[in-house]
């Protein structure tokens, strides 16, 4: 199960065969729930440090959110130290800008310390103005990353085929086959008394103990590492925004060098991976309706590049935390026994691999500088307002929708392809007829806290408007905060 309709450039990457399960009851010293960057990153660096982990995937590992974005690994990530700067001031983006280039580095160096063969590349990054109206952003970046302490400069000198009005360009940054890296590193943590396991999904974590279908594990000390906190506690899902974003990769002749990405809205973010051009953008808050995006990508690339054929297109959702700094520490205040990460605002690869630096200082009790920075439990009065704001919408959702008419009564005349929505009571219920013909039919209740949940015809899927979380068209969840899914209606 992945996160996108359909399947990501990288995810053909991922063997057939899975790696076993979790069964029975076991003994270790760290459990980290999620197979993704954060995941087999922090599991690798505590295994290095002498402890027996346990990484513990519901699907397949790089399955997530890993195995579905554009693979840069760079400290210059769009406007974000703009962001910082005005959120936090000048030292909180200081402490992200060394943060990030530090995982740049250490990509790097598991790759060439565990032989990793995931066609990993220097390439500069760059973020840039599409049109004359986005030029001052960028100069902004610019001033804002130099004084968080970037090596950055202005350059307009980026191989793309359209007029670039400005640019901030930061070098030696990376590019790489996200899936074959996290399957080096899994390779790397399984073994030696450590076990990574697939089609693990975790159902209970209570105290110390972490519960499977099939199996129990008791450790020391617990890492949710899922992309966003699965657990129903701390109250994340109240602190952070989730948005959409999608992707697709073309074959091109010429393929740019460049990791850019402009600063307007829509946002066209660049990248490539051998012959192939990859476009992303059109974002939007998960719930909220898309308009053909794909298509738009498409016609980007089309009317930019010589454009053989489009051969994939994925997506994938991200967190953002009201304060625009990534939520690193203690799942609860107080409790130095389960750790998580969240909030990596679209740079996963980047922000993951340095969550997974500090977790592991965490987790081994090693004193580190960045702790108090990333806390989940820190309170940012500057940002308080945007978290108001944000509630009062997901309040505006939770009532709105519900005053709503359906649009049908019957599903007879519902096209191949498409969804609607019927009144089932004092409910509504979601169909949707596939492209067989079959319908499907779910209610449309968000079973995390009763949202009323939407279609999103670019990936047939059901999106809930408050919290994110995501269903198919049977109503399995797709991704949290929820946990169980969509109960089944009898279509009419």
């Amino acid at each position: 199960m992945t996160t996108t309709a359909d399947q990501s450039l990288w995810l053909s990457a991922l063997p057939a065969t899975p790696r076993p399960p979790l069964t029975g009851k076991h003994t270790f010293d760290v459990a980290v729930v999620g197979g993704g960057i954060t995941g087999l990153t922090t599991a690798l660096l505590l295994k290095r440090r002498g402890l027996r982990v346990v990484v513990l995937e519901a699907g397949r590992v790089a399955s997530g959110v890993s195995g579905n974005n554009t693979a840069k690994v760079t400290a210059l990530q769009s406007t974000v130290y703009s962001q910082i700067i005005k959120a936090h001031g000048l030292a909180a983006a200081t402490d992200y800008a060394t943060a990030s280039l530090a995982a740049v580095a250490q990509v790097a160096d598991l790759v060439q310390l565990e032989n990793i063969s995931c066609d990993l590349r220097r390439a500069p990054a760059a973020t840039y103005a599409y049109t004359g109206s986005e030029a001052q952003q960028v100069d902004d970046e610019l001033i804002a990353a130099r004084r968080a302490g970037l090596p950055v400069r202005s350059s307009v000198d980026l191989d793309l085929p359209f007029e670039v009005h400005a640019a901030v360009r930061l070098d030696d940054q990376l590019t790489l086959h996200p899936v074959k890296y996290l399957l080096g590193l899994a390779a790397a943590v399984d073994g030696d008394g450590s076990q990574v396991c697939e089609n693990s999904r975790v159902l209970d974590v209570s105290g110390t103990r972490v519960s499977t279908a099939d199996g129990q594990v008791d450790a020391a000390h617990i890492v949710i590492a899922t992309h966003f906190p699965t657990l129903d506690r701390g109250l994340y899902f109240a602190r952070m925004e989730l948005t959409r974003a999608y992707c697709i990769a073309a074959r091109v002749s010429s393929p740019p060098e460049a990791l850019a990405i402009s600063t307007g809205s829509p946002s066209w973010s660049i990248a490539a991976h051998e012959d192939k051009l990859i476009v992303a953008g059109q974002s939007h808050p998960t719930g909220k309706q898309a308009v053909e995006p794909f298509r738009r990508l498409e016609e980007f690339a089309r009317r930019h590049w010589q454009v053989e054929e489009i051969t994939h297109r994925w997506s994938a959702q991200d967190p953002t935390a009201y304060d625009h700094l990534p939520m690193i520490g203690t799942y609860l205040p107080g409790n130095n026994t389960m750790f998580t990460a969240t909030g990596y605002m679209k740079w996963g690869l980047t922000s993951g691999t340095f969550a997974a630096s500090l977790l592991a200082d965490l987790v081994t009790g090693k004193p580190n500088d960045l702790a108090d920075r990333f806390s989940p439990h820190r309170l940012s009065l500057k940002s308080l307002p945007e978290l108001v704001k944000k509630n009062a919408e997901v309040a505006v959702e939770f009532i709105g929708d519900r005053v709503l008419p359906a649009d049908a009564t019957s599903s007879e005349n519902l096209p191949r392809d498409h969804a609607h929505v019927i009144r089932d009571g004092l409910g509504k219920t979601g169909v949707y007829r596939d492209a067989d013909g079959q319908l499907h039919a779910v209610s449309l209740r968000c079973t995390h806290l009763g949202c009323l949940v939407r279609f999103n015809a670019a990936e047939r899927s059901w999106d809930c408007p408050c919290h994110g979380s995501r269903f198919d068209i049977d109503g399995e969840v797709l991704e949290g905060p929820a946990t169980r899914p969509l109960p089944k209606r009898e279509p009419r």
